[in-house]
Parts: structure tokens; sequence; C-alpha cells
């Protein structure tokens, strides 16, 4: 796989808002009162530190600790869930703190307000926004903190600041002086903060830009790191749950004599669980005795008067609602549609999905009568907090979440109901209830993950496109049927707007010049629903790529020149995404082995562009993945290896979607898929090759977590269409339908 990047020293400084003073200084009274250099936190986060890190000795903030040898750790404020920010974030004040990038270390943050992202006002990690939110807030931490070490050795050597440099974690004086940042640490911390500084140039940058191996990657590699599921505390005793099979649903009758006749049951204890429902909880000494005592259970369920789906139904239902009126997201005039000499009419279909990371979840829960510490691989430390606060009972400062390093998520570890972690709170305090105390492990089988909820909603879209003799598209009625992912949640004042959930029409239209007419409808129905990696663009763009696709033939056009047609200049880094990866992969030159075709698509989410050149075949009806050329535009690119690496990941991930059995269904109410023997991931033979090329740009970093995601399925779509001429309306595929 090849990737290139930016040159650095060809960029200018980024423009942007500076961290505030009240800022900085709030960060620094978290670590023990005001900005200190000298303190010792002892404890925190304490088993999620770094492997290999020696004990940190001093605390410049709530961010940032020196130690004695010169090693600096890092507060990383976000989950570190595989995208990288363990080794971006450090890298940020790395840069303008000056220090050696090989003395970095990085440790996953605690909940506590000073963490919150700048952009959101919560701590959470989603929306790409790790890098695009905290650029200027990171390097700003390290610039500060470089000034007071730089006032500490100027006044010891009775020079002015100015007269001093730095390089590599050492000050350096006009004679000839030299100290290290860790032999300056206690004289820094009686310095006073300055109110503004000065960010290194773009032109100096020695570590923003270059592509940088992952702090984390040895210990990930030979095992030593630690995951939320590996953490076991002193005396743990572990529960698995028995949740019900139709959401919401209660215990009927329970005979629970078998479970608790197995060696190493403690207890078995009714519990609420998500959305109202109710299940039971098995304790045991260690996770196979408490899953062979849920085995053991003999269980009737309540379903009550529950609606129970049924996917078939659903779709039937969704597309007698599509032709209807629904709520206007985008106003337009279809009033040539009627009389269009060309025209398209199509009906896409899209399932639920499971996020189904490889780490399924987990959570540790030490609930005393006056404090309560979880400890938890969560996207979502603030609203966790907080539901553990209101379920334990207790105030928010007797309230510790530590954030446990994770093994991937997509959105299911941020869950605005908080669902795993208040279920696992909701055990500990039947548990005490019980007259038993000590930390208790929830851990989810891989099955309670994929049958457990809070999927990416079914979508069902309707498209009905004129198009005048020469191929311009002159009318465009659009509609979308689809659950709130929104509705009812923390987020639904500012996304749903007119009856609309912004995320289910993100992504249509724009960058294209169509006079598109686009409806909503919001479905209800018993399954739970939630974001998953990169959200309502993981259909739209799709739809759309799909769609512009088919009317560049329609209009006997080159699908590359008609989506140029369409976007003009108004969307300059739409067409730079394009034009690069157009360039690097050879369309148009390059001659295909027979029974190839390429097929390219281009999509924005979350502020950065990537555009897919694809080669592909189909072989006795099977598509095949061969080649993917991406063109990026992030702005500046901090660590393009990360770049490289979410990219590979996405592709992979948007693939699975395409594959037969990628789709959760429901029958009666019960999720039919338990497990990757029937719920489909994609897995490494079918990974194509990857090249990653990177748009260069000065300006301040956008998000690449989930936009590699949307526009592959889309460009694999096109190009089978080239091979088989047969138009693909439904993730995963069939061929056999089309």
């Amino acid at each position: 796989m090849r990737i290139e990047w930016i040159n650095p020293e060809a960029l200018v400084r980024p423009a942007g808002a500076a961290l505030s003073r009240r800022s900085f200084i709030k960060a620094g009274a978290f670590a023990g009162g005001g900005l200190v250099l000298g303190f010792f936190m002892p404890g925190a986060n304490k088993f999620a530190l770094a492997a290999d890190a020696p004990k940190p000795s001093f605390a410049p903030n709530a961010f940032l600790r020196i130690a004695p040898d010169n090693t600096v750790t890092v507060m990383v404020n976000r989950l570190e869930f595989g995208q990288g920010v363990h080794t971006s974030l450090p890298m940020l004040i790395a840069e303008d703190l000056d220090c050696d990038w090989s003395q970095m270390r990085g440790e996953l943050a605690p909940a506590a307000d000073v963490y919150k992202d700048p952009a959101f006002g919560m701590q959470m990690t989603g929306g790409s926004g790790s890098i695009a939110h905290s650029y200027l807030q990171y390097r700003e931490i390290g610039a500060k903190a470089r000034a007071m070490l730089v006032a500490a050795a100027a006044e010891q050597w009775k020079l002015k600041p100015e007269q001093c440099t730095t390089a590599k974690g050492f000050v350096m004086g006009p004679a000839g002086q030299k100290a290290s940042y860790g032999a300056l640490a206690d004289a820094a911390m009686r310095q006073t903060m300055p109110a503004t500084v000065a960010l290194k140039d773009a032109k100096d940058f020695r570590i923003i830009g270059k592509p940088t191996r992952r702090i984390d990657a040895r210990a990930k590699s030979n095992g030593k790191q630690q995951f939320g599921i590996d953490f076991m505390p002193p005396g743990t005793k572990v529960a698995v749950v028995a949740r019900p099979p139709v959401f919401g649903a209660k215990v009927g009758k329970l005979d629970a004599s078998k479970a608790t006749a197995i060696k190493g049951v403690i207890a078995v204890l009714e519990v609420p669980t998500d959305r109202g429902g109710r299940g039971v909880a098995v304790i045991a000494d260690g996770y196979w005795p408490a899953k062979q005592g849920r085995d053991a259970l003999v269980l009737d369920w309540d379903t009550g008067s529950l609606e129970k789906i049924s996917s078939s139904k659903q779709m039937a239902d969704f597309a007698a609602l599509a032709k209807t009126p629904g709520a206007v997201a985008i106003k337009g005039d279809i009033s040539k549609l009627a009389t269009a000499p060309k025209k398209i009419s199509a009906v896409y279909e899209f399932p639920y999905l499971a996020h189904a990371p490889m780490e399924p979840l987990n959570c540790v829960v030490d609930l005393k009568a006056d404090s309560c510490t979880v400890w938890a691989g969560t996207q979502f430390q603030t609203a966790d907090h907080a539901a553990v606060a209101a379920t334990s009972g207790l105030k928010p400062e007797q309230v510790t979440v530590n954030t446990m390093m994770a093994g991937g998520g997509f959105g299911r570890r941020a869950v605005p109901s908080s669902d795993y972690i208040v279920e696992a709170v909701n055990v500990a305090k039947a548990y005490r209830a019980a007259g038993k105390s000590g930390p208790l492990k929830v851990i989810w089988s891989r099955e309670d993950d994929i049958k457990g909820g809070y999927y990416r909603p079914s979508h069902l879209h309707r498209a009905d496109i004129g198009l005048d003799a020469k191929g311009k598209i002159i009318a465009w009625d659009h509609a979308i049927v689809g659950q709130s992912i929104m509705a009812g949640t923390p987020f639904e004042a500012f996304m749903v707007k007119n009856g609309v959930d912004g995320t289910m029409v993100e992504g249509m239209g724009a960058p294209y010049d169509v006079p598109l007419n686009l409806t909503a409808h919001t479905a209800k129905a018993n399954v739970p629903v939630l974001w998953w990696r990169s959200v309502g663009s993981t259909h739209t763009a799709f739809v759309m790529e799909t769609l512009i696709d088919e009317a560049a033939h329609l209009a006997g056009m080159d699908p590359v020149a008609y989506r140029k047609t369409l976007i003009g200049e108004k969307h300059k880094r739409h067409l730079a995404a394009l034009d690069l990866a157009v360039a690097k992969s050879g369309y148009g030159k390059k001659k295909l082995a027979k029974g190839r075709a390429f097929g390219v698509a281009l999509h924005e989410s979350f502020n950065t562009v990537v555009a897919y050149v694809v080669e592909a075949s189909v072989t006795k009806g099977v598509p095949k993945l061969h080649n993917v050329t991406a063109g990026v535009h992030c702005n500046l690119a901090v660590n393009p290896l990360t770049i490289e690496a979410q990219v590979q990941g996405a592709v992979l991930m948007a693939l699975g979607t395409t594959l037969p059995g990628a789709a959760i269904t429901l029958k009666d109410g019960v999720v039919e898929q338990q497990n990757f023997s029937d719920y489909t991931v994609a897995r490494m033979p079918d990974m194509p090759h990857v090249d990653v090329f990177i748009v260069p740009s000065a300006d301040a970093p956008t998000g690449m977590g989930e936009p590699g995601l949307p526009p592959l399925a889309p460009a694999f779509a096109n190009a089978i269409f080239k091979i088989t001429g047969k138009r693909l309306r439904k993730l995963p595929f069939d061929l056999t339908a089309a």
C-alpha cells in the first residue's frame, strides 16, 4: 500500500482562535490547584497507562506531565479505539512544546469537565472531530508549557526569555547553557503563564505532517496493551445478563435452580435492562461459569403489547410511505419531471447494521455506599459519568469514570442512553442489595453484541429524476424513509428541524448543482438505533453516487466528466480530491485486465472529501474488488500514516456492507443474526490493494475517522454496472435481483 503526504515546509501557519487564558488555568486547576509543573497525580487512570511509560513525576496541567527523565505524558481526552488519537494528539503538543518525539507518551483521560471537546462542549469521541476540534487546543497547551520552561531557564541564567532557544526537550542559552525540561519543571511551576503565545509556523514543523508510527503499536502487537475487556481489579466477579429477545420485554417466569447449581455461580438477580425491559444477571467467579449459568436459566419472556418488527413488512411499509408527502428537507422545482424526455425511477433499500466491534461491550463497576468507580471503553465520558451518578443515586463528585483502551466501537460506545453503562450499574446495585460487595464486570458475548440493539437504521429511498435530451438533470424528486437517531436524545433540539432528522438527509445534493426536491419520513419502530460509522452518509452517498453515475450513462458522458460539470468551481476541494484519485489511478489511460472495470464515487462527510477510483471484476455472479485509489482532502494532514490507516479500515468496513449476509434482519421482533457466522463482516481475503493520496493543504485539519467509508460501496457498484449492465439498488449486493 502507498501513501503520499504533504511537505509541511510548503505550508503557512493555519489561522484559528486561541485557547483562552481562562480555559488554560482551568485545565491546570484540575491537576491540583492552579497551573503546576511539579505536582504528581497519583492514581490518575493508573490502570490505563501507556505500556512501558515511566511513572510521571510532574504535571504542567491536566493535559501533560513532565518527568525527571524528560519523558512527557499527554492526557488524551478521547477514547482510543483504533483511530490513532493516542499518537496524533501527543504529536500536536510535542510540536509546539518542542520536545523529542521518542520521549512522548499517551494516557487516556478519565471523565472530567476539563477534557470536554472544545466544539461539542462534552467529553466525547465522535463526529470525526478529535483532531479537527483539538488542533489548536493541544498546540497551545504545548506552546504555553514551553514558554514557562523557557522563562524558568532564563531566570536561572539571568537572561531574557528571547535569548533562549529550545530543541528536543531542552532549553539552551547563548553561552552554551543547557537544561532539560525535566530539570526545569519545578522552577517552571513558579512562572506566570503567558496570556498568549505564538504557535510555530508550519514551515518549522518537525513532527506535524510527518508519517509517525503509533505510540501504542508495540504494546498492541506484543499483547501487553490492556483493553477494557482485559481489566480485572482484584476481587472482581463477572456478570453476564440474559436480555429479552424482543426489545423492552420483561421477565415472565424464571427458574434459576439449574444455574445456581453450577460451580462458581454466586447469584442470579433480576435487573432492569435498556428501554424499560427486564433481564436476569448471572454473577460468578469468572466469565465461563457465568455464561454456563445463564445458559442454564429457564426463562419465559413477557412481550406483552410490544411491537414486533419483521424486516420484510417494514420495507413494504417504508415503500408505501415514500409515495406520500413527507417533511420538506430541500425544496426543489419538480414541475418538469412529468414531461422530461429521459427519466430515472429507483427505489433503494438499506438494512439495519450492527457495529460489531472486535471487542464486545464490557464495563467494570465498583459500587460502594459513598462512591462509584467505572472502567469502560466509552466514547461518551460526559454523558456516561452523568448516567452513572443518576443510576447509582450518588453525587457527580462521588463518581469516577476511567477511560479504557477499546477494540473498536464505530459509534456503539457513544449511546445517549448510556445503555450498557447504566445496565452495569444496575447489576452492581442489585448485587449490593443482595448483601454482596466488590467490583463487578459485566461482559457481553459476541452474540449479545450482535443481538443487543442500537443499529444503523434501515432506510428506503425513492428517487424520480428527469433529464433533458442532452442528459442534463432538470428535476429530481426524492424521498427518504427511516428511523430518527436523534429523536429523544439531547441532540434533538438542534439536529431535528421541521420534522427532519439532519443525519437522515446529510450527504444529499451537494456538491452537485441539481434541482433536488427532498422530503423525509420519520418512521417509528421497536428497534434501538444509533449512529454508525459515517452516520447518514452510509446510505445517502450510495444513492447519490450511483444515481449521478446512472445520469451520466443516460447523458452518454464519462462519469468523471459528468460529475465535474455538475460540481463546477464552487467546490474546489471536491474537484481536487477527484482529480487526484483519477490521476493516480490511471483512469481513462490505464488498460485494465480483461473482465475488469473502473468505478468512481465522490463524497464529503465531516468536512472531508474522499474520492475513490476502484477496479473490480465479476466472476460467476460474484463481484470482486481489486484496487482502490483514494484522493483525500482533509486539509492539513497531522499524521499521514493515520490517514492512510483510516482509509484502509474504512475501505474494508464499507466493502463488508456489500457482501451477502451483511444485514441485521428481524422476524416477529427478534433479531435473526447472532455472530459472525450469520452476520457478515469483511475479512482479510476480501481486502483490495489500497493507495492513498492526500491533497496538500495548509488549512486547519478536518475529520478522518469516518469519511473514507461512504464512497466505497457506490464506486464498487458503478464498476459492477460497467461489467454487467445491472444497477444495484440494495445493500448488501445481490446481483441475482438487480
